[in-house]
């Protein structure tokens, strides 16, 4: 089954799950450098639904919010290993700086971001709630990020 898919294939994707009355959980991120909280964060989003479909910020939309450094790794590669990480149905990638386009087509029953996001301030939150849907917001265990392991990275070999 192949995990990767277009906005297309994800749009008929999400009718099927639909019709099926599969509860469709969608999240997204740059996931530049995979690290702990990311699967700690995939694990718990996916436990909210049966599926889970991950938008992930293609390169273009990666330069756009992090700058001309990033990203590290390629999107296809990004793609790639998410898509083969167990709690994740799917992937998608986006060209915007937001997957807010993203969300309105997809339109999934959950919504869900880090807890360090306001509620208020997420992304396609009144397209899933009109909608009939939820937004939530997952605690992190797990204190890192890609721009710490990067920074840590950086110090170790200027020293």
């Amino acid at each position: 089954m192949k995990r990767l898919k277009s906005l297309n294939e994800i749009i008929s994707l999400r009718m099927e799950l639909k019709v099926s009355a599969k509860k469709v959980v969608f999240t997204n991120g740059c996931f530049d450098i995979i690290h702990a909280g990311h699967i700690d964060y995939l694990k718990k989003a996916k436990a909210l639904g049966d599926i889970l479909i991950v938008g992930i910020n293609s390169d273009v939309s990666l330069k756009k919010i992090k700058g001309d450094k990033r990203p590290i790794i390629p999107e296809d590669e990004r793609a790639f290993i998410v898509s083969n990480l167990k709690p994740v149905d799917y992937v998608v990638l986006f060209d915007e700086a937001t997957p807010e386009k993203l969300i309105d087509k997809i339109i999934p029953d959950i919504l869900v971001k880090g807890a360090d996001w306001d509620i208020d301030k997420i992304v396609g939150k009144d397209t899933v709630i009109k909608n009939g849907g939820e937004v939530k917001t997952i605690e992190f265990v797990v204190q890192q990020s890609t721009s710490k392991i990067i920074d840590s990275i950086i110090s170790k070999f200027n020293k």
